[in-house]
């Protein structure tokens, strides 16, 4: 009877101990947790993610495809309270780093991760040095636990495919003041050059900024397509072939001594044209200061002339005298009968 009755307690005491307090659990400041019920998910209604704005990046074709269903997200605290036939996902929210050459289903691929490679548009192999931000989106925990196997892979492949696209595809922005004849210019020396090795890479090392701008905004779609959110992507480093750096630097050499001498060319043109408007203005001021007596005089004459028919031949008169007792020799026309 006492072996029953210990036998009872001792159950009880391994039932208490393995099912009610091993069901308390809690959930740290950087995680959050997903309960599943019999193996599904805890899930809010028929809510899906098309219903969510992380959605919206997607293209039309590809929303049916993404639809997750939403799931109840359990938030940082406790303690909380689970049954035996209840699980606790844990995932953690905290942003990492990775280097963009890192394959996540064969390390030793790119250089054993340290670079990347890419075609640019002038069939030269570069490669790509740099890291992406990454966390995992709370608000796609079904798609990051359920729905791919491997998300880090899945995020890191579009990202690569991504990127080596628009680097086999990129070409230099125009810039916004640009005339149609320097756009037409421009086009014309691409075409022109289109042969000339490195001529795409120092377009890419040029435009570093523009292309981290366009992986950004090609990759808002991550969080809807994985689960995961790429924060940023920093690329940092393109390095050519070796057996074209050479070339490069020629290039590059040829390019700051053109445009040093447009540069200068140009501060010369600049330099003559205000000279040239300021001549003009000091000649016009000139031509002002000694036309404005004239015009003063003949204003004074034609208000002279309106007071009395007389006054014009006085005032005549006046200034011929005035002008032979300055004159010290005078010469008058004769009249012969």
């Amino acid at each position: 009877m006492f072996i029953i009755a210990g036998i009872l307690v001792g159950f009880v005491a391994f039932f208490l101990l393995r099912y009610l307090a091993g069901g308390i659990y809690t959930i740290d400041q950087n995680e959050r947790g997903v309960k599943t019920i019999f193996g599904r998910a805890e899930r809010i209604g028929n809510s899906t993610t098309l219903d969510d704005p992380i959605s919206e990046s997607l293209a039309p074709e590809e929303k049916e495809r993404y639809s997750y269903p939403q799931v109840r997200v359990i938030m940082p605290g406790g303690p909380y309270f689970k049954w035996p036939w209840e699980h606790i996902y844990k995932i953690s929210v905290a942003t990492s780093t990775l280097n963009m050459a890192f394959d996540p289903e064969d390390p030793t691929a790119n250089m054993g991760g340290r670079i990347l490679e890419a075609v640019t548009k002038d069939q030269l192999n570069t490669g790509l040095t740099g890291q992406i931000r990454y966390r995992v989106s709370d608000r796609n925990l079904y798609a990051y636990i359920f729905g791919v196997r491997n998300p880090i892979a899945h995020v890191m492949g579009y990202f690569v495919a991504v990127l080596r696209e628009r680097i086999a595809k990129f070409e230099a922005p125009r810039r916004p003041d640009m005339s149609e004849a320097e756009i037409s210019a421009a086009d014309a020396a691409m075409a022109d050059n289109a042969s000339a090795h490195g001529i795409s890479i120092n377009d890419l090392r040029k435009n570093l900024r523009d292309l981290n701008e366009h992986m950004d905004r090609e990759c808002q779609s991550s969080s809807a397509r994985y689960g995961m959110v790429l924060d940023a992507s920093l690329i940092t480093g393109i390095d050519p072939p070796a057996e074209v750096e050479s070339a490069l630097a020629a290039i590059n050499t040829a390019h700051n001594q053109v445009s040093s001498d447009i540069s200068l060319a140009q501060a010369a043109a600049d330099q003559k044209i205000v000279q040239s408007r300021r001549a003009v203005e000091i000649e016009t001021l000139k031509a002002q200061a000694e036309v404005e007596p004239l015009r003063r005089l003949a204003a004074q004459l034609t208000g002279l002339k309106k007071t009395s028919a007389g006054a014009m031949p006085a005032y005549v008169r006046s200034v011929r005298l005035s002008l032979f007792n300055q004159a010290q020799q005078v010469f008058l026309e004769a009249k012969h009968d």
